[in-house]
């Protein structure tokens, strides 16, 4: 039997920002179905990563491929999560407009052949909780109903990848849990890679498969248990970094007490 093609696949794939390396000699490969958390600090790099995957940002040397193909904009097979950001007040675009963006690909400037039909989009609505207010604007909804229906635009064109940025970021528990489930229960139902960007590990760790750590130009990519470990992480910062468990949650700190990332915060900056 063939084995399933990756996904994603990096290889010796470095990246610079202004004359600083974000990450050096990245080598990643992602099978189908697979959750991969990337966790880091501010600056290490997360956002570009997906922004590499999504053809929005060369590499600076090495190779990134999606299914077997370079990267590139407006990938069909790409669905695409940003930051939980609030809409104005005054938005006038209904939450079903939002999701059907999601179908003609206006997000990356290019447009599918055919669109979806209605019922299909007022399916996908329903599957993320949200036809309840998928004819208000946007602007009246609450974060976390405004980041369902981010969901639902992602996962409307069927696609084999997510790429999640930040998505938890300024929700309450409860919806940080709604938002990961529903995540969770697309890539399970589709046999969808996950690559999740997040400052906090806690809510999505019964999810994740394997762990992607940036710091300092560095990376690790193992399991969980694995990349959360006191030496692991010490060995990658290239100083003293503790990773303390308590009732099931991981908070990583610093050799002066001080948080290196926001593994155990809900909520907090990009």
């Amino acid at each position: 039997m063939s084995q399933a093609q990756d996904t994603v696949e990096l290889t010796k794939a470095t990246l610079s920002r202004d004359s600083r390396v974000l990450w050096h000699e990245l080598n990643l490969a992602i099978k189908p179905g697979e959750f991969v958390a990337v966790l880091g600090p501010n600056g290490s790099g997360k956002t570009s990563l997906l922004k590499a995957l999504l053809g929005l940002l060369p590499l600076s040397s090495g190779n990134v491929d999606i299914l077997g193909r370079p990267a590139r904009r407006g990938n069909p097979h790409i669905g695409y999560i940003p930051q939980q950001k609030g809409f104005d007040a005054d938005t006038l675009l209904r939450g079903r407009d939002l999701v059907r963006l999601g179908v003609d690909g206006a997000r990356f400037g290019f447009r599918k052949a055919s669109l979806l039909a209605e019922h299909y989009i007022d399916e996908v609505i329903e599957s993320v909780g949200a036809t309840a207010y998928a004819d208000m604007p946007l602007g009246l909804l609450s974060g976390g109903e405004q980041q369902r229906l981010r969901v639902a635009q992602a996962m409307v064109g069927k696609p084999k990848i997510l790429l999640c940025d930040e998505p938890l970021l300024s929700l309450d528990i409860a919806s940080q849990q709604a938002v990961t489930k529903l995540i969770d229960m697309y890539r399970r139902n589709h046999g969808a890679s996950v690559v999740f960007v997040t400052h906090e590990i806690n809510p999505v760790l019964r999810y994740v498969d394997r762990i992607l750590y940036l710091a300092n130009g560095r990376w690790v990519v193992d399991t969980p248990d694995v990349v959360l470990q006191s030496q692991t992480l010490s060995d990658l910062y290239g100083t003293k970094v503790e990773v303390v468990r308590v009732k099931n949650q991981v908070l990583v700190v610093g050799e002066s007490g001080v948080r290196v990332s926001q593994e155990a915060h809900h909520g907090g900056e990009a």
